[in-house]
């Protein structure tokens, strides 16, 4: 790591970042309030789904690292691209990570009562509250992504909407999620399948995040390959950091019981590798990150600073 990138000061860089993404988020995000007498097509006795967009939000806003989104802004910057002009798809990938916590924490998959230091959506709301709140922040994230129809051509749009969607359903998030869910008390399990479920669950949606709004800002096909690869490496060490602190983390910082990965025999890098395995691992996909970003100048000591951070985090 370059001493430009060490210098870095990247606590003061994801706080600003992070509040910007929530300042957005919500001003996208209904209201009850904001809902009344905008709502077409809704229920026959006109009644505003109160207790729904009280769920969406305490999901949204229970707390969280809003990496994806800040992955996005920092990669448009590192292009020479407008960040304001991308934070419809900055949101929309925020909202269907959240989708996926909420259904993720669901009895029915991990049964987890706790996220982010709070009861779990389905605790304060209900299980179908839950169910239908995942589904709702789904079908906006597509909705805001079509927002940046405003700032970009049309068929860069379809580009990245298209690239998110695929991210996110059968090939990649939902589709990682259910090999997990086959893999959990499998005892003959390989690094290549770990490794397929992890790419697909964790990776697939921040590689999307990366390189759906460096298309809108007409990145060359050389800056989307270097961030493609970017962000192959930090899925991978995000994923092994989890794991590791799903094992040997804090609960306190964790916000949510460490110990489920194990209860559920999971299939985690750990279980295939070892832990002193896994951290080298973790350190040599960041150290592969970094190097991923030589072609790119300071603009992206952002990405290159996140990607040490990923593996130093301890929640």
């Amino acid at each position: 790591m370059s001493d430009a990138t060490a210098a870095f000061d990247l606590a003061a860089y994801l706080t600003e970042r992070r509040q910007i993404v929530d300042d957005a988020l919500d001003v996208y995000l209904p209201t009850a309030e904001t809902a009344v007498g905008v709502e077409t097509g809704g229920p026959a006795n006109g009644r505003v789904p109160v207790k729904l967009y009280e769920s969406i939000r305490y999901s949204i806003f229970c707390g969280g690292k809003r990496l994806r989104p800040i992955l996005a802004l920092a990669a448009v910057e590192a292009v020479g691209g407008e960040t304001a002009h991308v934070m419809p798809l900055a949101c929309a990938v925020e909202c269907i990570h959240t989708f996926s916590l909420i259904h993720d924490d669901l009895p029915a998959i991990d049964d987890d009562a706790y996220r982010r230091g709070n009861p779990t959506n389905h605790v304060v709301y209900g299980e179908a509250m839950a169910i239908l709140a995942g589904d709702a922040l789904l079908a906006l994230a597509f909705e805001l992504i079509a927002h940046c129809r405003l700032f970009y051509p049309a068929e860069r749009v379809v580009d990245a909407l298209t690239m998110v969607a695929a991210a996110s359903g059968t090939r990649g998030m939902v589709g990682g999620q259910v090999s997990d869910i086959e893999c959990e008390g499998v005892s003959d399990l390989d690094e290549r399948t770990v490794a397929s479920i992890h790419s697909r669950k964790t990776g697939a949606l921040l590689i999307a995040s990366l390189l759906a709004p460096v298309r809108l800002c007409e990145a060359t096909m050389e800056q989307e390959d270097a961030l493609r690869t970017y962000g192959t490496n930090i899925g991978l060490a995000f994923q092994i950091t989890d794991d590791i602190l799903d094992l040997e983390g804090d609960a306190a910082k964790l916000g949510k019981e460490v110990g489920s990965d194990l209860r559920q025999d999971k299939a985690t890098y750990p279980k295939v590798l070892g832990l002193d395995m896994s951290r080298l691992l973790a350190n040599q996909a960041a150290e592969a990150a970094i190097n991923a970003l030589n072609a790119f100048d300071h603009r992206a000591d952002p990405l290159r600073a996140i990607a040490r951070y990923v593996v130093e985090r301890d929640s």
